[in-house]
């Protein structure tokens, strides 16, 4: 048997807390920006505006993974 850590439960709440408000201010920054974007440089065309938006709806996936794994990781 190990000895538990009782700063390790304490940390991981702290990462939750900030990851949360940063996935929730960064994920509404990212989507006001992805629709200026969307309404001032894309064609207006639909296939435009369907590649686009299907690009720019998965491009923040990747941010948000790397930020959930921190948020998951010990000590």
């Amino acid at each position: 048997m190990g000895i538990v850590s009782d700063t390790a439960p304490a940390m991981q709440r702290w990462r939750h807390k900030l990851g949360l408000v940063l996935l929730l201010v960064g994920l509404t920054a990212y989507a006001l920006a992805a629709m200026v974007a969307g309404a001032t440089l894309v064609p207006a065309h639909w296939l435009a505006e369907l590649v686009f938006y299907v690009v720019a709806g998965l491009a923040w996936l990747w941010p948000a993974r790397r930020l959930l794994h921190w948020m998951a990781r010990d000590g």
